[in-house]
């Protein structure tokens, strides 16, 4: 055994996990729909990638600062300032590779050994691995469907204790779809506020894909800005997920931390990639707000099918491209040789009955539920809803 104990006790990925034994069901000829990732399945804007190959022909082929290309950083800046009402200059920012590098770096800078991190759940799967790497602990709030599953203030306030260094959570959530409110984030900012040492890292990844009109960023708050990490990225939003690129805005302390340990580990992001991301804030957002009409679209297809399938409890997401449901309804109930005990055994269900990849929401925090992504062409995703309403009918 000479693994490090770290890495004994890490968890596979279980997105990237159900992922893999799709395609390896898939290699066995079987028509597999994957609906585990959360990857938008539109390419990339080509305005984009045009500035992509101009940096290429350009010379944009060397190693850009750590911290990211000056032109890049004060591009986030401004769109910080401009759209999510962040107090921030360039010295604020730090580009990853992927916002999940982002949060890496946040959690090695930041935590250590005692330490403890307020996860608001359902919440994406690698939180609670990140903050285990940083040897602190992970305590997981739960809100469930009929919460909305969005964590109340209230909750988080019970729930701090002198060892909480840390609140991490994703708005627009993924899993769940969930978007905290303008008086939600409010009133979490204003608990924050009564603990000196007590840090908000707010992940915005899915800022894009929101479907009540408007994005609030905890960290405009002014009684929280100066503790407030704000993650962001290009993936979703700009369909940019093999791009790798994301970034965190914070007070120059916390931004030069992070930059540091990133200069030990990975060293600057790809540099081509960061000027075609000047040119994807800095364009018109007409191909963003079309991907988020379709994915409004594809919800609303999703959810009409959901709806009608026996024992699925569902809210409705206000945003990113997934669907939760409760599907607790079917423990206890058997088809041959499956038994369904908990959302783990029900994914595989799925994935070998009706060969339909999705995620079991043990990982996200709420073993009650199952995770579908909806950024799938229309027909795949009806198909989709056919086959798990033929297959869950099995079950007795």
């Amino acid at each position: 055994m000479l693994l490090s104990t770290r890495i004994q006790r890490l968890e596979e990925s279980a997105t990237l996990k159900m992922a893999r034994l799709g395609r390896e069901l898939a290699a066995q000829g079987h028509k597999v729909i994957n609906l585990s990732l959360g990857e938008p399945d539109f390419d990339t804007p080509d305005h984009i990638k045009k500035a992509a190959t101009a940096a290429l022909d350009a010379g944009f082929t060397k190693y850009s600062p750590v911290a990211g290309l000056p032109e890049l950083r004060k591009a986030i800046a401004e769109k910080l300032h401009r759209e999510n009402g962040l107090d921030c200059t360039a010295d604020n920012i730090v580009v990853s590779t992927g916002a999940k590098q982002s949060l890496n770096n946040i959690a090695m800078a930041m935590l250590g050994e005692g330490d403890e991190v307020l996860i608001l759940g359902p919440y994406w799967v690698s939180y609670s691995e990140i903050i285990k790497m940083a040897d602190a602990t992970p305590v997981v709030l739960t809100a469930s469907v009929e919460q909305d599953f969005k964590v109340t203030a209230a909750q988080i306030q019970a729930a701090i204790t002198p060892k909480t260094r840390m609140i991490w959570f994703s708005s627009p959530c993924n899993p769940t779809g969930a978007v905290f409110n303008y008086d939600e984030l409010e009133a979490i900012a204003n608990v924050v506020a009564q603990h000196d040492e007590l840090y908000i890292v707010a992940d915005e990844i899915y800022e894009y894909i929101n479907y009540t009109g408007k994005h609030h960023s905890i960290g405009a708050f002014p009684q929280v800005k100066d503790r407030t990490i704000t993650v962001n990225g290009f993936a979703k939003g700009f369909a940019m997920t093999g791009w790798r690129l994301g970034y965190i805005s914070a007070v120059k302390w916390i931004a030069q931390a992070c930059e540091k340990i990133q200069g030990q580990v990975t060293s600057g992001a790809n540099t081509f990639a960061q000027k075609a991301a000047v040119t994807a804030l800095t364009a018109p957002l007409d191909p963003t707000y079309a991907m988020c009409d379709a994915f409004r679209n594809r919800r609303e297809l999703v959810m009409n099918g959901m709806r009608d399938i026996t024992g699925f409890k569902v809210n409705q997401p206000d945003g990113a491209f997934y669907v939760f449901p409760d599907i607790s309804y079917y423990f206890g109930k058997k088809y041959g040789s499956h038994s369904i005990q908990n959302s783990d055994d029900f994914a595989m269900f799925l994935l070998a009955e009706a060969h339909v990849s999705s995620v079991g929401g043990s990982s996200f925090g709420d073993d009650n539920c199952f995770r579908l992504s909806y950024a799938a062409a229309p027909d795949a995703l009806l198909e989709a809803i056919e086959r798990i309403k033929a297959a869950v009918g099995k079950l007795a």
